[in-house]
């Protein structure tokens, strides 16, 4: 989780309620995080709504009864 952080934290326009969000999400299952781990990784000049529109595309996005307004602040 912490190499998730930092790399959410080193994208430009970064701010707090998106690396909450993010890591939240990943948090619940170790295959989300396994997700955008490799999404980051192999997304050059990857922004913050690259990364959160990858999320709320995902299948089990809505298991949490998460909406995008909670997800990112």
């Amino acid at each position: 989780m912490d190499e998730l952080v930092m790399k959410l934290n080193s994208i430009p326009n970064s701010y707090f309620g998106f690396v909450a969000g993010v890591t939240s999400y990943a948090k619940k299952k170790p295959e989300r995080l396994k997700k955008v781990m490799d999404f980051i990784n192999n997304s050059e000049s990857v922004t913050t709504s690259d990364i959160v529109y990858f999320i709320m595309s995902q299948p089990d996005f809505h298991e949490d009864g998460l909406s995008f307004k909670e997800m990112v602040g």
